[in-house]
């Protein structure tokens, strides 16, 4: 879904562990330049973390979103619940990729939050 293309992260002194932290992603995929900042709005370690695009990101496929996770005990175990909202892009010439590959790339961003929570356990 990316690629094979490198993201560079930019954190602040708080390391994205603090309402209000805001994280820098910079990267190009297919040689066009992608970035967006994102900012923290939700943090209750461990349970609870949600973070939302500052700005215009510059992506392709997905405008503007928020997204996060929500963690609670369940039984011996735990149900850990990942979300996000996403806009189309809103330049007009990349809204077409947004309405054919958004859902698609939405749900791969899901899933892979979704895996590294299962590696980190």
């Amino acid at each position: 879904m990316t690629l094979g293309s490198k993201f560079n992260f930019e954190l602040d002194e708080f390391q994205g562990r603090h309402i209000g932290s805001v994280i820098r992603m910079n990267g190009r995929i297919a040689g066009i330049e992608l970035g967006l900042d994102e900012i923290v709005d939700e943090y209750e370690p461990p349970v609870r973390k949600a973070w939302a695009t500052l700005g215009e990101p510059r992506l392709l496929v997905i405008g503007s979103y928020r997204m996060g996770f929500n963690l609670a005990a369940e039984g011996t175990g735990a149900r850990l619940q990942v979300w996000i909202d996403y806009q189309l892009p809103s330049r007009a010439a990349l809204r077409w990729m947004g309405w054919l590959l958004g859902s698609a790339y939405a749900g791969w961003c899901v899933r892979r939050m979704v895996e590294d929570a299962r590696r980190g356990f």
